[in-house]
């Protein structure tokens, strides 16, 4: 039977304190509810001392219908030369109305004389006090000893002193913090096993990234025998970030034979990634391990022509254990196998002989002579390739669209789109005003759209991107437009080129909607996807 490894996730805490990371108290409950359903254990909410939004999460997340975790409130230690029963942060600890407890104190030596200027034997005292009050008003207590590894490797003698003061008053875990990223898996390994050897409580792992080692310093910690590991979603986190716990979970469960959540839950780590990536209003990695979209992309015709005949030749696990999927990227520097294998993803007949196939690829080669390119526009490539095959029929059809782009007696630049379509049959007029002209665009077209499919106001646009790629003709250049779109279940890229700018945004927001509505018109065929078909209105 696999050993159980606690799951201890800080994204609502420790990752809001990386670089433009922000998150409403809204946003906070929503990714709580995913990381629950991700099964993780324990979710440390904030720190209700530090901040008003953080006391309103608490006193709302007691609504929240939590399954599997646990919400936590951190804290410091008492402060220096004072009661712990009259400490304010530790109080609002207890007044937050949660059941576990975090607080960090000082591990080493040169923290304590530096940072708090005061004595070591006060340090203890303080580490002692406050975890002893907590355990006191009923709580359970994770101790996190901050700096552990400097400490330690600065003067070991202390460093185990505060660790034991945690244990002696009642500390339920004492988790090691790697603060400030610089320890070595060695080093990890080595003192992580002589704690675990010399305490009687639970040992956990707190990793941060400097040195980019934050989930291989998670890992050996676990080896060297600690069993909660702290992290936070997409490595959110001050400076380069922490543990990156869309790493470490897999690599637990996959690689190591540990048990972190279900079979289940590991599915919907994907899906949770760049869920958490999106509230957060931050890009997810394309080559993020495990969950990024190019995580099992493969765009070399050899590697193509090996995953064909069998996915292992290039893939160290099957992508949809962690809720990913393999994709094959279709280029000027891809063999016909990647076509091939793109039609069969698809489940179209495709093969090298057909007249049909030798079209199909001499369409492909043209519009990348034009300047397309569909290695990161996956959905513009499905939507050619099926409609060589006769596998879709268009949804819609846009007529005509107009751009008005103009000062208003604020000074303000506006832009007001007109778009005309035909939908079913029936022609609409739609006018709607944006920020740019391509969100003009967007929402003229959503507005003529959302009648008859309500629930594509799920989707939004989430990066846009403009390529020149003909730099010589200057401001006459044809450009490329890159345009991902999302329903927080799925990401999906769509291309457009012109000379004119407008013209190629406008073709990459028709195909981005086209395929999320393309459902519809093949509710029946075995491929559709049912994250798309979400989106139609049956």
């Amino acid at each position: 039977m696999a050993t159980p490894v606690i799951i201890f996730d800080t994204t609502l805490r420790d990752g809001t304190q990386g670089e433009g990371i922000s998150l409403s108290v809204e946003d906070k409950l929503k990714i709580a509810q995913k990381l629950d359903q991700l099964g993780v254990h324990y979710i440390e909410g904030g720190w209700p001392g530090s901040n008003g939004k953080d006391i309103e999460f608490f006193h709302r997340a007691k609504e929240l219908n939590l399954t599997h975790a646990k919400i936590t409130a951190f804290g410091s230690t008492r402060r220096k030369d004072s009661k712990a029963e009259t400490d304010p942060n530790l109080n609002r600890l207890v007044e937050s109305g949660v059941s576990v407890a975090t607080i960090f104190g000082k591990s080493w030596d040169f923290h304590v004389h530096t940072a708090i200027q005061t004595t070591l034997e006060e340090n203890l005292n303080m580490i002692y006090d406050s975890v002893r009050y907590l355990k006191s008003q009923g709580l359970e207590v994770i101790y996190d000893a901050e700096h552990f590894f400097d400490g330690y490797k600065n003067n070991a003698e202390y460093a185990l002193a505060t660790i034991r003061k945690a244990e002696e008053a009642g500390a339920d875990w004492v988790v090691l913090c790697d603060t400030n990223g610089g320890s070595l898996p060695s080093e990890v390994s080595e003192i992580v096993g002589v704690v675990c050897s010399k305490l009687n409580v639970r040992v956990g792992i707190h990793a941060h990234n400097d040195c980019e080692l934050g989930v291989a310093n998670s890992l050996a910690a676990v080896q060297a025998g600690a069993r909660q590991v702290q992290g936070t979603i997409n490595g959110f986190g001050e400076r380069c970030g922490n543990a990156n716990l869309c790493s470490v979970i897999p690599n637990l469960q996959l690689k190591l034979d540990y048990s972190c959540v279900t079979e289940e839950q590991l599915q919907s780590l994907t899906g949770v990634a760049r869920y958490v990536s999106e509230i957060a209003n931050v890009h997810l990695p394309v080559n993020q391990p495990y969950v990024g979209a190019a995580a099992f992309a493969h765009k070399g015709g050899i590697h193509v022509s090996a995953i064909m005949r069998h996915a292992k030749t290039y893939e160290h696990i099957v992508p949809e254990l962690v809720g990913n999927k393999q994709r094959v990227l279709v280029s000027e520097l891809a063999g016909q196998s990647n076509l091939l294998a793109k039609a069969q993803e698809l489940n179209l007949d495709m093969n090298n002989e057909t007249n049909q196939t030798k079209h199909i690829i001499e369409k492909i080669k043209e519009l990348e002579h034009q300047g397309y390119q569909f290695e990161g526009a996956d959905a513009s490539l499905e939507l050619l390739l099926r409609r060589a095959f006769g596998d879709i029929e268009d949804v819609f059809e846009p007529v005509s669209f107009k751009l008005i782009v103009g000062k208003n007696a604020n000074e303000s630049v506006v832009s007001e789109a007109i778009v005309k379509m035909k939908v079913h049959g029936e022609t609409v007029y739609t006018a709607a005003e944006g920020n740019g002209p391509v969100n003009a665009l967007d929402n003229a077209l959503r507005k003529a759209l959302v009648q008859f499919y309500p629930d594509i106001q799920q989707m939004h646009l989430s990066d846009y991107k403009v390529r020149v790629i003909d730099e010589k003709d200057a401001t006459a250049a044809k450009v490329r437009v890159l345009v991902e779109s999302t329903d927080f279940n799925n990401t999906w890229s769509t291309v457009g080129v012109s000379e004119n700018i407008i013209e190629a945004s406008w073709e990459a927001l028709l195909d981005s909607i086209r395929y999320a509505l393309i459902g519809k018109t093949r509710a029946g065929s075995p491929t559709a996807q049912p994250e798309r078909l979400g989106l139609v209105n049956h």
